[in-house]
């Protein structure tokens, strides 16, 4: 556990460092759980997020785009239930006076269960080498066994009381766990309560008039409130879908992990529109389609893995995480929920209006259903970073620190240096640098040894450096260096674009979705 605490400590150095993530307000101390995206950070937040806007709307004829205010009507919070019914449950430690949610105590305990499995399984594999079947030994060694009953049976018992609201069990199986704080390592636990997530604020002039609103808890309800004026001006047919990117606020009382839980996050959004009955095959489609999407970054395929929910949201009739392997162990990276009609007919019940669809088809109307895709954009940027960072070992018997960014999302395309700081060398770096700029990020880099200028490089993701030397004036061709094999070859100018765009044209990386 160490090594992966150290893993990640270095994750949030480099970010800082090489001008990824900053904390926010950092001269006056900082605010917790609040981060600004700096210059490096804010370029591969915008990739990542035309990586998304390109593959759900552009690539798909019935898919269309939203942008919709982050403050609604507060009847809108009324109606979707997160008045109501949106809090985390909270346990304080009577020692520590720290506060924790106690479904993630609860969670952190069966994940170290899943450690120890795959302790076991690595364990195994070294020991049959490659006569080693994986699931014939999850499903038939004992030990495995038992550790898998007991991980599912707490968390299917977590599950149940959180759905029936049942607090007190939830603080009785913290009890019989004998789940410690991780603070203190004490076991005196208050009664687990409920805590409302959502931001309050007011509009109007004077505080007597003054309306009270809340800062959106999710992006979605804004593509709800909008669903027949986009189906009306864009005379879509169902299914359809309705994609948005944009900030959400929640005030979690126990965020952590860096930019992984944040009181100020950006989601990736898109609600499908669909003929009620037909929810199930549209939600395994989306499943699928998303896994995908994910899987073209080529982050690793065992990186990733589904986690079907035990306690749905009441809205819900089937619900579905993309999990990501963390720093910090598998964590929830994307959700896949099927809606069913919930939240336009409770728009429809609270609004007065009709939210309904006239299917000319069944020539009727209905009120559609919905499957969800919901990304997290800050955890979708730190699934890549802490994937991408890494330490090898040189034949030369040295290490180099190198983010492997997927170059397609790479904030920095390529680095021009000339060899020296003389005879005309800068000024054709810099001639390169006016054209290449045109099509990519690029940057101008002549301090220090050539060297040591590959190795900052190679630390801030950059995929390609171009070296200007002599010979360059004489032929007009530059050496040409891939971050990560460290290959050079020598290739012409004219050249050098082209290069540049085959590894990171957005196209051929999405069209490993096909």
């Amino acid at each position: 556990m160490a090594n992966q605490e150290d893993v990640f400590k270095k994750v949030i150095s480099h970010a800082k460092e090489y001008g990824y993530v900053f904390q926010s307000s950092e001269i006056y101390d900082g605010l917790s759980a609040v981060y600004d995206y700096a210059q490096n950070g804010v370029e591969l937040k915008k990739n990542i997020r035309e990586y998304w806007w390109r593959a759900m709307v552009q690539l798909n004829d019935n898919i269309v785009g939203l942008d919709a205010a982050i403050f609604m009507h507060p009847t809108t919070w009324k109606a979707s239930g997160h008045v109501d019914a949106f809090s985390d449950p909270l346990i304080d430690n009577k020692d520590s006076n720290k506060r924790y949610r106690a479904d993630v105590l609860v969670e952190d305990y069966v994940a170290k269960i899943e450690g120890k499995i795959e302790k076991e399984v690595k364990k195994a594999a070294k020991r049959f080498g490659d006569a080693f079947d994986k699931n014939e030994f999850l499903s038939t060694n004992q030990r495995v066994v038992d550790y898998q009953e007991k991980a599912t049976t707490i968390l299917k018992r977590l599950g149940k009381s959180l759905e029936n609201e049942d607090l007190a069990d939830v603080k009785l199986l913290i009890e019989e766990l004998e789940i410690a704080c991780p603070m203190s390592g004490s076991k005196n636990w208050t009664d687990v309560k409920q805590f409302n997530l959502m931001f309050g604020t007011k509009l109007g002039a004077s505080a007597e008039t003054a309306m009270d609103l809340y800062l959106r808890p999710e992006t979605a309800q804004g593509i709800f409130v909008n669903f027949l004026n986009v189906q009306k001006t864009s005379r879509m047919k169902i299914p359809f879908g309705i994609a948005q990117t944009g900030k959400a606020f929640r005030n979690e009382i126990v965020a952590r992990q860096f930019i992984f839980r944040m009181r100020e996050f950006e989601q990736m959004e898109m609600q499908f529109f669909i003929k009620p009955g037909t929810q199930k095959e549209w939600y395994e489609k989306w499943k699928e389609n998303r896994m995908k999407w994910h899987l073209s970054l080529g982050l690793g395929e065992d990186n990733y893995r589904f986690h079907d929910h035990e306690k749905l949201a009441h809205y819900a009739d089937a619900a579905a995480d993309i999990e990501f392997r963390f720093p910090f162990g598998f964590k929830e990276l994307e959700g896949i929920h099927s809606r069913t009609d919930f939240d336009l007919s409770k728009h429809q019940e609270f609004s007065g209006k009709k939210l309904q669809y006239f299917d000319t088809e069944e020539n009727k109307n209905y009120v559609p259903y919905v499957v969800e895709t919901s990304i997290g954009l800050d955890r979708m940027f730190l699934a890549v970073f802490s994937n991408s960072l890494k330490e090898e070992e040189l034949e030369n018997g040295t290490t180099r620190t190198v983010l492997k960014l997927p170059a397609v999302l790479a904030p920095t395309k390529a680095a021009v240096f000339p060899l020296v700081k003389k005879d005309g060398l800068p000024e054709l770096a810099m001639e390169i640098i006016n054209d290449l700029k045109w099509d990519f990020n690029v940057l101008y880099d002549q301090k220090d040894a050539v060297g040591r200028r590959y190795r900052r490089q190679d630390a801030n993701g950059t995929p390609f450096c171009i070296t200007v030397d002599h010979q360059s004036l004489e032929d007009q061709t530059v050496t040409i260096r891939h971050r990560d094999t460290m290959e050079q070859q020598r290739v012409a100018i004219a050249d050098v674009k082209a290069i540049i765009h085959k590894e990171i044209d957005m196209k051929s990386w999405l069209m490993k979705m096909s």
